[in-house]
């Protein structure tokens, strides 16, 4: 037998066992249905993610993924609020927020073609990484082009407010000192990477809950390597 035939061999088996979650049961499933299981609980996971957080107040109302102000600024935003200028500080927040809910449902038709395209090698990274291994899939295939995508979205709801200049100025000299990171005195820029990552985020509990409980989705290849 080739050394190709035995490391297909291995492939299949190993992605079996591991995406079913068990310990290694040789040819208990194709390499086929072990991929398109994979495949499915992203799909499903993404598509979950989009809706949850594409919504009024997905954002807003999540605080595992409410997008605050940036480090330094955030003691700024109290001290504003000290003074009276609270609503202002609000107001800003809650056009970050929408920013970021008026995005996400772009990102949709990347991320599903993404999984489509999903190798083997893919799968047998997400299956046997950590935590964040759905999250690093998807950031891997689609940051860059989703940040392109969100940009101008992001843009065009935080600039209606007027405090969100003063802020980049406050911003841009806080970074200079080294009171802020770089990458967040670009308020656009910050908001865009943080809606990137709250949607990562979110795909990868929602893949969880359906390796958690396969049979709630209804679908056959799920219960079938998921399932155990």
């Amino acid at each position: 037998m080739t050394r190709t035939m035995h490391r297909r061999q291995f492939t299949q088996a190993a992605l079996a066992a591991l995406a079913a979650g068990h310990a290694p049961a040789w040819g208990l499933l194709s390499e086929g249905d072990a991929a398109l299981g994979v495949r499915a609980a992203l799909e499903r996971g993404a598509q979950a993610a989009v809706s949850l957080l594409g919504r009024e107040d997905g954002f807003l109302g999540n605080p595992l993924v409410r997008i605050e102000l940036p480090g330094f600024l955030r003691e700024v935003g109290k001290l504003m609020k000290a003074t009276g200028q609270g609503k202002r500080v609000d107001d800003l927040v809650l056009a970050m927020n929408r920013a970021a809910e008026a995005a996400v449902p772009q990102a949709k038709t990347l991320l599903v073609n993404a999984v489509k395209s999903m190798s083997v090698e893919d799968g047998l990274r997400i299956v046997r990484g950590g935590d964040t291994s759905v999250t690093d899939f998807f950031s891997r295939k689609t940051r860059e082009p989703l940040t392109a995508t969100f940009m101008p979205i992001v843009a065009r709801t935080t600039e209606k407010v007027a405090l969100a200049q003063k802020v980049e100025r406050v911003a841009s000299r806080a970074a200079g000192m080294g009171l802020l990171k770089a990458g967040d005195a670009d308020l656009k820029a910050y908001v865009t990477g943080r809606t990137l990552d709250g949607l990562y985020k979110t795909i990868g509990e929602e893949e969880k809950k359906i390796r958690r409980d396969p049979a709630a989705t209804g679908s056959a290849i799920l219960k079938k390597v998921f399932g155990g």
